[in-house]
């Protein structure tokens, strides 16, 4: 699916002034070869098509990833200065209001995949026509369907807690007046059934690399399960993920995030980005056109000769110090995550570095696992990177499975050190620096390798928040307010709703 191109489908509109009755019967739209709504789902190539377009706001949830760094202890949002991309700074700073561009975009985005998702459902029976239609994969198409509203929703749900939950049509304009917030317990329920009803449907294995399959919807449904503290739940969830034998570790940790690691083995579920756009909109940066995060990360000001192989950036979502040095000595995932400019500049003197040396809040540290690197975009460069994001990794369904068996009715340790520690192996290629605790002692130490082997990969804010360690490790944290996003400012003023604690 990497090299898809990604379609969004326009639903048309036709008004009709000053018409007579006569003409308003008789008028057929293709006389002015207007297309409209009965157009569409009408063949198989219709649905297939049209499921590609449920799976494009993916992309424009880019700034989900920053975000969950910036607002944690991984990161801070650098940039040039304190207004650069103000949003950010605020996220960062813990002064944002409901007033805030980036969290207004993840909120469209995310209902836009609602939208487009509700609209295949609630056309799977019949069409827009009254017509029937049937092929083979059908049934495994809208798996895709399900998994991908579900991810939609599990967005929502995260960042803004109670939301608006809809899944019987697709809403327009004049439904948002109607619009109220449901408990996010519903919305949980709901997720819990698109998932449960993607994993009867779709296939373990896909032919086109992207696609979501059964173990994809699997490991998202154990998460969410782990995100409610349904521990029981989530452990049977993820064990059959893990038994099912179809992922395994890479042996290098850096492998993955280069574009040859793309889809590996390691890889549940990946974000796909290519390079295929006709055009170069700035005013929608997120979306996509490319993977925007991989220009935002990058060293300002770059430049080098020879084979240095990165390019520059933005400067932005640096690691902070805190975050290297919870890394131990002889863990290669150090490396991976956080590149120390200087640093690298000694050591490779052949290169002939220069960049900007202070970016906004500096650290001298920069995320290497999505470090823009050289001939890996083209046309409108900063816009164009193809970078996947890697959303869901095995090592991740490892480490939840090891909490979820830890943190049970009936805890089952032994098998929660396994898992842990086949995490800790690959880090570290040796079994001398397995962990060997048990009870609360062993959450924590989960807790702590989740963070080293998820590190700029998005997790780590709600890890915390879920968890009840956001206040002691953020600092601007305050607890029963800032678990949660704000409702942006104009959903409140459109739909009339009422907004998070605090806010």
């Amino acid at each position: 699916m990497k090299k898809f191109n990604y379609t969004i489908l326009s639903l048309a509109m036709v008004s009709m002034l000053s018409v007579s009755c006569k003409k308003w019967v008789d008028y057929d739209p293709k006389e002015d070869f207007v297309i409209t709504e009965k157009e569409y789902l009408r063949s198989e190539s219709d649905y297939r098509t049209m499921a590609v377009s449920v799976y494009t706001p993916l992309q424009w949830l880019n700034q989900a990833v920053v975000v969950g760094e910036i607002a944690s202890d991984n990161a801070v949002a650098g940039g040039e200065n304190a207004s650069d991309v103000l949003s950010l700074q605020q996220i960062d700073d813990y002064t944002h209001t409901p007033i805030n561009s980036t969290l207004q975009e993840l909120w469209v985005s995310a209902y836009e995949g609602v939208n487009r998702a509700n609209y295949m459902t609630q056309y799977k029976t019949t069409n827009l026509a009254g017509a029937t239609v049937n092929f083979a994969g059908k049934d495994a198409l809208y798996g895709e369907v399900y998994f991908l509203r579900a991810y939609y929703y599990f967005t929502l749900v995260k960042f803004f807690g109670d939301v608006p939950l809809f899944v019987d049509k697709r809403l327009g304009l004049t439904d948002s007046k109607s619009l109220k917030r449901a408990p996010k317990a519903d919305v949980y329920k709901q997720i819990e059934a698109d998932l449960t009803a993607a994993i009867a449907a779709l296939p373990a294995v896909q032919v086109q690399k992207g696609r979501i399959t059964k173990y994809a919807a699997q490991a998202l449904l154990g998460k969410v399960y782990l995100y409610q503290n349904k521990f029981t739940e989530a452990a049977t969830t993820l064990e059959a993920v893990i038994t099912a034998n179809a992922f395994s570790l890479v042996s290098n940790y850096g492998s993955m995030f280069l574009a040859s690691g793309e889809n590996g083995p390691e890889s549940v579920f990946e974000i796909q980005y290519s390079n295929n756009s006709p055009y170069y909109n700035w005013g929608g940066a997120t979306r996509g056109q490319g993977n925007y995060a991989v220009q935002q990360c990058g060293v300002r000001g770059l430049n080098g000769s020879g084979a240095m192989p990165y390019a520059a950036g933005w400067s932005t979502n640096l690691p902070t110090a805190n975050l290297a040095a919870t890394y131990t000595a002889g863990d290669q995932r150090k490396n991976v995550t956080i590149l120390d400019i200087e640093a690298y500049k000694a050591a490779n003197p052949s290169f002939n570095i220069t960049y900007q040396v202070a970016p906004y809040k500096n650290t001298g540290l920069y995320n290497q696992k999505y470090l823009p690197r050289k001939g890996e975009t083209s046309g409108q460069i900063e816009l164009n990177y193809t970078n996947n994001f890697r959303i869901i990794r095995y090592s991740d369904v490892l480490l939840m499975a090891a909490e979820a068996f830890n943190r049970s009715a009936a805890p089952n340790d032994a098998k929660a050190l396994t898992y842990l520690n086949r995490v800790r192996e690959r880090a570290f290629g040796n079994t001398s620096n397995n962990f060997s605790g048990a009870g609360t002692a062993l959450r924590d130490a989960i807790w702590n390798e989740r963070r080293l082997e998820l590190a700029m990969e998005g997790d780590r804010f709600f890890d915390l928040v879920r968890t009840g360690q956001a206040a002691t490790k953020i600092t601007g944290f305050v607890v029963g307010k800032h678990e949660v996003f704000p409702i942006p400012q104009q959903e409140v003023e459109i739909s009339g709703l009422p907004q998070n604690s605090g806010y």
